[in-house]
């Protein structure tokens, strides 16, 4: 099979599920992979012949996005901050908008040294090791509930050669008992409603975990004033408290970090699309 052939074909399947342009993403990164025929020797060789290996594992690969699975756990990676990082079912796809949060993060500390910084809710560990590798000399930590989680962090951590101290534990019931030791705390944690459930695309509801997606309707701040109570504790008194938001819920996770939770300064920070989608805040 040619390679403009099998071009055709994705588009003929893909098209109607996500859109040209979508389809060609899709195409372009499967024929890298499995392939190893980057997009300008695509452009360059459209008629180039397919091995009946890769064929089929392009034909594979088709299978799968029929069925709305996210091209990242298909493929194993997910780009961010100029990295690739492993990623599988067990943990949330990166999205560009975290990565908003952690570029904000080092521009406004890059020019200090030896920060403590604690990120909860870790996942595939991008936001830690996004931080590891950009802060000059920090020493990070990060929390996740899931052992499959951290399994899949640490993996990333040793392969993008970071020094992440990663931990086993539960936001939600962890008890601290130390003194104030962080100079950032950090987490993009569970925000979506379930009533917010139809608003999400299949191929997030379908296959990302619910337990870094969804929060209870009674209690969607619920991680929020966990995370923000154990920060009044962890945080040094020049300490910065950052989150990823949802982008319904701004004004009343700021009014829980400022009213309920006596925070001085909660900022709220709008995302490259407009949307609020950070807080920023200081004891």
């Amino acid at each position: 099979m040619k390679a403009t052939e099998l071009r055709q074909f994705y588009h003929k399947e893909l098209d109607p599920i996500y859109g040209k342009e979508e389809a060609s993403h899709f195409f372009k990164l499967s024929m890298e992979k499995y392939c190893d025929i980057v997009p300008i020797d695509l452009a360059l060789q459209p008629d180039i012949a397919i091995t009946k290996t890769q064929e089929g594992k392009m034909f594979a690969a088709l299978s799968r996005l029929l069925k709305h699975e996210p091209i990242q756990y298909i493929l194993g990676s997910a780009h961010f901050m100029d990295m690739d990082f492993k990623v599988a079912p067990g943990v949330l796809i990166p999205r560009p908008e975290t990565e908003e949060l952690v570029r904000m993060i080092i521009e406004e500390h890059q020019d200090r040294e030896k920060l403590k910084v604690l990120d909860i809710g870790t996942g595939s560990g991008c936001i830690a090791i996004g931080l590891s590798k950009n802060l000059n000399q920090a020493h990070v930590t990060a929390w996740d509930v899931s052992e499959e989680a951290l399994q899949i962090a640490n993996q990333n951590n040793d392969r993008l050669q970071s020094k992440v101290n990663f931990e086993e534990r539960d936001v939600l019931t962890f008890k601290n008992k130390s003194e104030a030791t962080f100079d950032i705390i950090v987490s993009n944690p569970p925000y979506v409603r379930e009533l917010e459930k139809s608003e999400i695309k299949d191929n997030v509801k379908l296959h990302e975990p619910e337990l870094a997606l969804f929060v209870p309707d009674h209690d969607p701040l619920v991680f929020y004033r966990a995370i923000g109570q154990l920060a009044k504790q962890s945080l040094k008194a020049n300490g910065s408290l950052y989150f990823e938001i949802n982008q319904y819920l701004g004004a009343e996770t700021k009014t829980l970090l400022k009213d309920e939770l006596g925070f001085t300064t909660v900022i709220l920070i709008p995302d490259m699309f407009g949307n609020d989608r950070f807080l920023k805040a200081y004891i």
